[in-house]
């Protein structure tokens, strides 16, 4: 073994302050040549090693024949240069400990590529790839922008398509490339957003269990394979958005966990480093290596993939200490509250780094409670996110269609009460996977009434939910009213668009993505107060509402009215702000989709009668547990 190095003294002095984001490029497995002999740069953290070695299939996993030489500058790395080895070599570190007789064999934290799961090895990998989407690099901060719209498709890949006649089998990365792109296109959704695709051992945890934190899964092909996926899907102007888990990680031997006979990720304190919920282990935030590692991660994707946005899972469970803990079960801060303070410097830190870096592209955060500030910049006391989940508008809006419309009017603060706080945050509307697994059932099946009911509140839903103001997301099979709960080892229900109820959820879905893309009124201020007016919610009676969304232009108007009863009301007057032509863009309860067909023949003219406050008022018929979606044209028609 030949001595070489990959480190210089400033990388050391980065690594040990905790401001080096590239890491990537460092430790782990880099193929090399050393005066002209070619082989494998290796290097791990692991400062409580009294010895390493590599071990692998090209020395028969002996533990004692490839030792790799611990730096002496106390930066805990142990590194060395095999000569002959190269590219899909698969190897491990086994790590003995100067503690505890504790010897074990890891894979490598920073491996760009692992064996295929139950199998536990690294591989030593080349990331080489022609990358096709300069066009989509260079106008990204334009698509990206959060003036512009997203509509998000998330999706699960191994059970977004299978082959039912080759043993339902996954489509690999290749292979969904081209069937994912054409069909995001077509439904006019803007990013696509994948469940954890970094590795991971057990396939039941759909990703959100990560051993391999900088690669992609090798259920569904190479890395390369992944970055053709991304490239193809940049080629067709769709961005692509992963969920990304810098909050817990697994039990697994072979991962981060003790990896040196020692805490070395996780935290040592158990009420500190370990989650009750998920039987996993939690960062130490506050050791410098430790966010070198996750924001270097983070850093991986956004370079090597180039991915365009990161969904940072769980953050509820990283700023509360006491987060699924009873008394006694947490330590508080040294300020006595329950604040993780190491934990919200880090996440300052990570989007303060990766909007440094990668202005165009975005963070997203997954944060279930009232955490103020959540998508404000730092600088005036926020955490940095670009967005965040709207979990409150989501469980209101919910619960409020899942009740039989006999009672919605008790309940309508529940529809209205959003309106309060959709300004506080740049927020997203999310339907996501986690509404309908664990007994949670289908969208569809929360929906009550008979089998025409369900689909007609199911298609109020979605267009009440695309007026109302905030970025849009729709998991995979919500767009065709998927009947059966989803499944992580099973295909969608694509077998259900034989069906007319399914046809026409799914163009609905279409239109309203359509309709949103191409409307600023839309989404060009969704973060802004100045863009949602009220048109009339005290019609709790017969639960309508009413609304105006506007554009920066004056005259930029949408009117969205919603009604969530089955009773169809005719010469229904609303209040508007402008006389002339109010064209009808969408009405849920159109023919097409497989509505009763009630609705206005393209638009109403505005009348000079004053309503709700305004000078001008339409009549119009208000389709049973319909959304009309109308727009200020002027004229005369």
């Amino acid at each position: 073994m030949s001595k070489t190095s990959l480190f210089t003294d400033h990388d050391v002095y980065l690594f040990k302050e905790g401001s080096h984001f590239q890491l990537y490029d460092k430790l782990g497995s880099h193929l090399m040549a050393v005066h002209e002999n070619k082989g494998v740069y290796f290097a791990v953290w692991a400062p409580n090693a009294a010895r390493v070695s590599v071990i692998g299939d090209f020395n028969q996993w002996d533990r004692e024949s490839h030792p790799l030489t611990m730096r002496k500058d106390d930066s805990g790395i142990w590194e060395g240069f095999i000569e002959g080895v190269g590219n899909g070599t698969v190897y491990k570190y086994h790590i003995i400990s100067r503690y505890k007789n504790y010897s074990v064999d890891k894979g490598d934290p920073f491996a760009m590529r692992w064996e295929t799961p139950p199998k536990t090895a690294s591989l030593v990998w080349d990331l080489n790839y022609k990358w096709q989407d300069d066009a989509w690099m260079n106008t990204r901060h334009k698509v990206n922008s959060l003036k512009e719209p997203f509509a998000i498709y998330e999706i699960h890949l191994g059970s977004w398509r299978r082959v039912p006649e080759e043993g339902n089998r996954y489509l690999t990365y290749k292979e969904i490339a081209h069937y994912l792109a054409d069909y995001v296109k077509e439904m006019g959704f803007t990013h696509v957003e994948l469940l954890p695709i970094t590795e991971h051992p057990f396939y039941g945890s759909w990703g959100y269990q990560t051993v391999g934190y900088f690669a992609p899964t090798s259920r569904y092909g190479t890395p390369q394979d992944f970055m053709y996926l991304v490239d193809y899907l940049h080629q067709q102007g769709i961005g692509v958005i992963l969920d990304w888990v810098p909050s817990h990680f697994p039990t697994d031997e072979h991962g981060l966990v003790y990896f040196d006979g020692t805490h070395l990720y996780e935290h040592a304190d158990p009420k500190k480093g370990f989650h009750p919920d998920w039987k996993s282990y939690i960062f130490n935030y506050g050791r410098n290596e430790v966010r070198n590692f996750l924001i270097s991660s983070a850093f991986f994707w956004l370079d090597k993939y180039h991915i365009d946005g990161l969904r940072v899972d769980a953050v509820a469970s990283m700023l509360y200490l006491d987060y699924s803990r009873k008394d006694g079960e947490w330590t508080p801060n040294k300020y006595g509250g329950r604040e993780n303070l190491e934990a919200i410097a880090f996440i300052k830190r990570f989007n303060e780094a990766v909007y440094k870096s990668y202005p165009s592209v975005q963070t997203i955060a997954e944060e279930s409670t009232a955490w103020p500030m959540v998508s404000k910049p730092i600088y005036v006391g926020g955490l940095g996110f670009g967005m965040k989940w709207n979990m409150g508008w989501m469980n209101d809006t919910l619960a409020y269609l899942s009740k039989d419309p006999v009672y919605r009017k008790f309940h309508i603060n529940q529809l209205t009460f959003s309106i309060m706080y959709a300004f506080f945050e740049n927020f997203i509307l999310p339907f996501s996977h986690d509404e309908v697994v664990h007994g949670k059932g289908s969208l569809l099946g929360k929906m009550p009434g008979d089998e025409w009911q369900r689909y007609a509140n199911l298609r109020l839903l979605f267009g009440y939910m695309y007026g109302h103001p905030g970025k849009k997301l729709l998991f995979m099979g919500d767009e065709f009213a998927q009947v059966k709960e989803w499944h992580h080892e099973e295909s969608l229900e694509w077998h259900v668009l034989q069906y007319p109820f399914h046809q026409g959820m799914q163009r609905w879905v279409r239109d309203l993505n359509h309709l949103y893309r191409n409307e600023p009124a839309l989404h060009e201020q969704d973060f802004h107060i100045d863009s949602f007016e009220w048109i009339d919610f005290h019609d709790w009676e017969s639960s309508i509402v009413s609304f105006i969304r506007k554009g920066k232009l004056t005259d930029d108007i949408i009117l969205v009215v919603c009604n969530f009863t089955p009773i169809p009301r005719n010469n229904y007057s609303i209040g508007v702000p402008r006389g002339s032509f109010w064209k009808e863009l969408l009405n849920s309860d159109a023919n097409i989709y497989e509505g009763s067909g009630l609705g206005n023949s393209g638009g109403v003219e505005a009348a000079p009668v004053p309503k709700h406050g305004r000078a001008y008022s339409l009549s119009i018929t208000l389709p049973p547990l319909g959304v009309l979606i109308f727009k200020h044209e002027g004229g005369i028609r």
